[in-house]
């Protein structure tokens, strides 16, 4: 956005607006931003800066094993990210996102201080091994995993209530009833994942250098600080807030709709429901009025009106859990729609879940040697290209290929939602098809040439050089860029507007879905092949095992998942509302019923 609109976003901003049954609200627009965007930008690069190499310190500082502290890092995020459906339902029922927000920020200070003290001071971490006299390397103590493990938990709590809360509290400081309001929003979309690119930007290459060529300490130190100054900016910043207060729950609402359901389960169906069923919307609902559809039929019995059934005289229902209205029962099929494309996100979501673990460890033995200089690349670097990949092909997408399939397709996004999200999860595919074919050739190269010397507590390290890791990363950030992304989008879009911030959590519990099950298939799959003829695919020296094998499983589970989702795809009913299908009858000349059921 150019200075001038800016400005002029700024002036028509910082209004007040007042109506007769709400206090008035004050509206700061980009003057809220510098402390928000600024709170947003430090926590990230605290959070991320810690995160991007945690798997390298718990296998060199703790002397975790690998399976051991991939493991830990799968429940770990795993947790964070189901943490957010907590997080969200606190904020929207109980605390309102300011005070969630700071809360969540200051969990995550002492969360990072306290992993910064594992390394600062020597009781709390392992001796070196090389102090140990003996080839075993000692691992930690039980105080001394404690301590770590809280500061970890501290950190889940603090991604509980920032994930689902913080870009939603940034669009709260703008009026949506503007024209400039609007824009702003806009733009605050853009700030936003520009900070977090910034962020991973950093952190996996100035911060993950320093923790892994300078020290531990300070390279935690490091996160802990900018943690701190988020927390600062943020607070520096609350007299100006616009700080919206919790309204309550929408799961209160679908709770409501499946228990009248099951209590009017033997009640038959009614004809026409779209005509028949009670109609209420209550007068401050954010939401759009649904037309109906005829999936989940059994929800339209929450919606029959009984001889028992009492009516206030301004429409509502007296009981609203013995009757519930044809919109609330249309909330609640949008969310059960959504659970299957979801629970295929879970399996598509295992595929990144190990460019950030094992794909690090065949970092870890390969060349990292830039050209002929003794200077090496950090491991967990890497995953930078993934991020590249994703960055560089989300204008190409937007400014090319989107116009392109437009003028042919005559769509306005060029392809659907799931359309998108179904090439993602193709690409997914071909990016563990790519994982195992460079392992294969690093392990080959590993057993058949001269080695560069011994990756301390793993094996030999091969002379590929680890830029042949890059087209993996390639592929799984082009895989984000239509999958992920497309994701976001299709939650936000297709769950009714009271539950914008359930959807955004739901991503995230995709995501604990997916590092869940990686972690439980790292186990299956150590267990089975420990004593197989092949032998254990996932030793600790990769040169011993098959993690190639191990990709092309994953690979296989794609190609399963990318069946079944294509299954739910010809199946899914896009959210629709009444004054949009109203509008197009009209334009047709075929003025009709705006309540009937959407096809």
């Amino acid at each position: 956005m150019e200075r001038n609109d800016k400005a002029t976003v700024e002036k028509n901003e910082s209004v007040t607006v007042t109506t007769d049954d709400e206090p008035e609200i004050n509206y700061r627009g980009w003057k809220a931003m510098p402390f928000i965007i600024g709170n947003e930008t430090f926590e990230k690069l605290g959070a991320i800066g810690t995160l991007a190499n945690l798997l390298i310190y718990l296998t060199t500082v703790f002397h975790l094993k690998s399976i051991t502290a991939a493991t830990m890092i799968n429940v770990f995020n795993g947790t964070a990210n189901i943490g957010t459906l907590v997080g969200a339902f606190l904020c929207d029922t109980y605390f309102g996102r300011y005070k969630t927000l700071g809360f969540a920020t200051s969990a995550s200070f002492v969360g990072l201080l306290a992993i910064q003290l594992t390394a600062a001071i020597p009781e709390l971490h392992p001796h070196q091994c090389a102090a140990q006299g003996s080839g075993e390397c000692k691992g930690p103590t039980t105080g001394q995993l404690a301590f770590l493990l809280t500061g970890l938990g501290l950190m889940i709590v603090g991604a509980g209530g920032v994930r689902p809360c913080n870009l939603a509290f940034g669009v709260d400081q703008f009026n949506p009833k503007t024209e400039s309001g609007k824009r702003g929003i806009d733009s605050f979309f853009n700030w936003y994942f520009f900070t977090f690119t910034f962020a991973q930007m950093v952190s996996l290459t100035l911060i993950v250098y320093i923790q892994s060529n300078v020290s531990w300490a300070i390279g935690l130190g490091i996160p802990a600080i900018l943690m701190l100054i988020a927390c600062v900016v943020y607070f520096v910043g609350s007299k100006i807030y616009v700080k919206v207060k919790a309204t309550g729950s929408p799961m209160t609402s679908v709770a409501q709709v499946i228990v009248v359901a099951i209590k009017k389960r033997k009640l038959k169906p009614v004809e026409q429901p779209w005509l028949s069923l009670f109609k209420y919307i209550p007068p401050k609902s954010i939401n759009y009025k649904l037309p109906y559809t005829d999936q989940f039929r059994f929800l339209d019995k929450a919606a029959i009106v009984t001889p028992q059934d009492q009516i206030n005289p301004d429409g509502s229902p007296a009981d609203p859990w013995r009757l519930c209205s044809m919109q609330q029962a249309e909330e609640v099929k949008c969310l059960l729609r959504v659970l299957p494309i979801w629970a295929s996100q879970n399996i598509y979501g295992v595929t990144l879940v190990q460019l950030h673990t094992y794909a690090i460890f065949q970092a870890v033995q390969s060349d990292r040697r830039l050209g002929n200089s003794n200077f090496k690349v950090p491991a967990a670097t890497y995953v930078v290209f993934m991020m590249l990949s994703l960055t560089l092909f989300i204008p190409i997408y937007d400014r090319v290929v989107v116009p392109f399939l437009r003028r042919i397709r005559g769509k306005e996004g060029g392809i659907t939602i799931l359309q998108r999200i179904g090439i993602g999860i193709f690409l997914s595919v071909i990016t563990m098809f790519v994982s195992g074919i460079v392992e294969e050739h690093r392990r080959t190269i590993a057993l058949t040439k001269p080695t560069l010397g011994v990756a301390p507590r793993k094996g030999a390290i091969s002379s590929m050089s680890a830029f042949w890791l890059i087209p993996q990363f390639t592929f799984g950030g082009l895989a984000e860029a239509f999958a992920s992304i497309g994701l976001v989008e299709f939650y936000y879009k297709q769950f009714p507007e009271n539950m914008k911030s359930i959807g955004g959590s739901l991503f995230y519990c995709g995501l604990a879905g997916s590092s869940y099950l990686s972690s439980l298939l790292i186990l299956v799959v150590h267990r089975t092949t420990n004593q197989a003829a092949t032998g254990n695919w996932l030793p600790e020296d990769l040169n011993k095992g098959r993690l190639n094998y191990f990709y092309y499983m994953i690979a296989g589970l794609g190609v399963l998942n990318l069946g079944y989702f294509l299954l739910c795809s010809s199946w899914y009913k896009y959210k629709g509302n009444s004054d949009t299908l109203e509008l197009e009858l009209e334009v047709n000349g075929e003025k009709k019923q705006s309540d009937k059921p959407s096809v």
